[in-house]
């Protein structure tokens, strides 16, 4: 792994120091900071990963995002990139999964399976790859009932009285 020299400016320094001094900050700004400060006395990663109990992959980390893109940037913690959506079968795509999924099943098999329905969707272009469990989840939602005698979407079926009269 490239070894990356830390070199902090007195003006850095002293932001660091302050920021660290403080403790009015996130926990991973506050030890970044630390790592930044220690690299810059001169200790190696293993050093300061023990430490600041972190990993060494943290300080190298740290270390490389002050030589590339600099100061500020490796103080403040990279962001995450954005999370896809969680539903990933819905409107169009989620009643065309109920239609194949009431549809008689392909030759060659006496119900649908999850993969069935997955690859089914796929092969109709609706979607480009789906996972069985996200087919599974999908029909969940719709209260879809594979096991029941009856094809199709479940109806609430009616329950007897708990009033506890008798019927006559």
């Amino acid at each position: 792994m490239e070894k990356y020299r830390v070199s902090l400016a007195d003006e850095e320094r002293a932001v660091l120091e302050s920021l660290v001094s403080k403790g009015k900050a996130a926990a991973r700004r506050i030890a970044h900071a630390r790592i930044l400060l220690l690299a810059d006395e001169g200790h190696d990663d293993e050093d300061i990963a023990s430490a600041l109990e972190i990993s060494a992959r943290t300080v190298g980390r740290v270390r490389k995002r002050l030589v590339t893109e600099g100061f500020l940037a490796a103080v403040d913690h990279k962001p995450q990139p954005p999370r896809p959506d969680k539903v990933k079968i819905k409107g169009n795509v989620e009643q065309e999964l109920i239609r194949v999924a009431c549809s008689d099943p392909p030759e060659g098999h006496c119900h649908w399976t999850l993969q069935l329905l997955a690859d089914e969707l796929v092969a109709l272009g609706l979607v480009k790859v789906v996972s069985t469990e996200t087919v599974r989840q999908a029909l969940k939602k719709t209260t879809s009932s594979r096991g029941s005698s009856r094809p199709g979407a479940c109806r609430p079926m009616r329950t007897g009285s708990t009033s506890g009269a008798w019927r006559t």
